[in-house]
């Protein structure tokens, strides 16, 4: 029986080794984590993250060939195969603070490997990792191996939060990297031979470890281009009159271009495309690619202008003034079906007008009170520390009450903003909550859900991304701050 392993138990982890397990009933999957809250909820009725079909994979495989443990080196040391899929968070301080990825986690975890192992090791990079970081892992295992042989192998996931299950199950492409030396193409075979299983041998890519590492990058910054070029072009069609999701369906229909990433909004969110860039951008500066550089950070900075932009047409539309207004916000998740909050366009909204000092009524479907109330206190890049993960401050908490029904949130409001694409939030009676908010009602609509023209007859003020502007719009500020 083949052996897996992996380290970390968190949105890449379990969902991934759930589908190998689920599909090969021969292997042994063992996902180890040191945090006991999080493998203990892995082994409850209720997971610790929320995703479409995933509990089903979980419930038909756990207990059989399917584990969770704390005890990490144990398991390590058992495995054929180590998946290394720990937290790549952005640096915070120090050299390349802001941008370079901080690989404190995954250095340990390679140390950890070459400890507690007495068998020859497949060593398979899981989490988003700069390009060269193998050449780092493989040094310190090699100079820790006490004569037992190491292979590392890049492996990128390519997983759609709220599609995760669906994109294991029948994935566009599975990526392996490795050496181009025997030994690395055995085990490229061996990793291969897993994925085989249920994965169409013409989707399964090999290539060189360095080729790996960086399309993974190279993947993320394409999709968050296409995500700030149709937001720039949002800004431009309301300067026009245009109408953006008429140009996006324009520009889509070319097959050079496709019709996917283009649907303009308060900006992109998620774990990954951000932090994803910053990382390519510092890898551009270190290699003097200082114009290569400047070309993907100007995406990040179109995303940041795009959430500064919304907060301002929110100010500006209430007469200049949100203090002590009720601002209901619809949705904090960064995307709909998905619990996940990491760099939700939510979180810099909602700080902008607490910086204005609205009162923030918040509602969303799958995010508890806790996190957001930490997201809302915690410091930018700090979100992936582990330490950082501290309660929110007394001052932040009395502008913000969380509730769990739209109905509530948006009752005595000033206005709504629609932060998350919830299906639940296209289905609301809007004339209800119509009559339940101050005079004049206002919609501000960051993912472009609701009927513009239906909410404008009921009365309410719509601000809508990229759309033609409400008359009471139009000759308002439309600057970021």
């Amino acid at each position: 029986m083949v052996k897996i392993c992996c380290i970390g138990a968190g949105y890449v982890g379990g969902p991934t080794m759930a589908m190998i397990a689920y599909k090969c009933s021969d292997i042994q999957v063992v996902v180890v984590d040191i945090s006991t809250s999080r493998i203990n909820a892995w082994n409850s009725d209720r997971l610790p993250i929320f995703e479409p079909g995933l509990d089903e994979v979980v419930r038909a495989c756990r207990g059989h060939n399917f584990f969770f443990s704390t005890d990490v080196e144990a398991h390590v040391a058992d495995a054929d195969i180590v998946f290394v899929s720990v937290n790549t968070p952005t640096k915070t301080r120090g050299l390349g603070a802001g941008k370079a990825a901080d690989l404190t986690y995954w250095e340990s975890a390679a140390r950890m490997i070459a400890d507690v192992s007495k068998s020859d090791k497949i060593v398979v990079e899981k989490s988003t990792v700069p390009v060269k970081t193998a050449e780092a892992i493989e040094k310190i295992l090699t100079h820790n191996s006490k004569g037992i042989n190491f292979q590392i192998l890049s492996n990128p996931e390519f997983l759609a939060e709220g599609t995760a299950i669906e994109d294991l199950a029948n994935p566009d492409r599975v990526l392996i990297g490795g050496r181009e030396t025997p030994e690395g193409h055995r085990a490229v075979a061996a990793l291969k031979a897993v994925y085989a299983r249920w994965v169409p041998e013409d989707r399964i890519l090999t290539m060189n470890l360095w080729s790996a590492e960086l399309s993974k990058l190279a993947a993320n910054a394409f999709l968050a281009q296409r995500i700030s070029s149709i937001n720039a072009m949002s800004a431009l069609c309301e300067a026009t009159g245009a109408d953006v999701s008429e140009v996006a369906y324009a520009v889509g229909k070319d097959s050079r271009i496709g019709s996917r990433f283009l649907n303009a909004s308060v900006g992109f969110g998620g774990s990954c495309f951000q932090k994803d860039i910053l990382n390519l951008v510092y890898i551009c500066e270190c290699n003097g690619l200082a114009e290569v550089a400047q070309y993907w950070k100007q995406v990040v900075q179109i995303n940041d202008y795009q959430k500064n932009r919304f907060v301002n047409r929110v100010v500006s539309s209430m007469f200049n003034t949100v203090a002590g207004k009720k601002i209901a916000v619809l949705g904090f998740a960064f995307k709909k079906d998905t619990g996940d909050t990491r760099e939700t366009p939510a979180i810099d909204v909602c700080q902008g007008l607490l910086g204005d000092k609205a009162q923030l009524s918040i509602y969303d479907p799958q995010v508890t009170e806790d996190q957001i109330r930490r997201d809302l206190a915690t410091g930018k890049f700090d979100w992936d520390h582990p330490q950082h993960l501290v309660p929110s401050s007394p001052t932040a908490s009395k502008q913000i009450s969380v509730v769990w029904d739209a109905y509530t949130a948006t009752k005595g409001a000033h206005a709504i903003c629609i932060m998350t694409e919830w299906d639940e939030f296209k289905k609301l009676d809007y004339q209800r909550i119509y009559d339940s908010m101050e005079k004049p009602a206002f919609m501000l609509d960051g993912r472009n859900v609701v009927n513009v023209e239906e909410l404008r007859k009921i009365g309410f003020i719509v601000y809508s991304v990229g759309k033609p502007l409400d008359p009471w719009v139009k000759d308002l500020p439309a600057a970021a701050y």
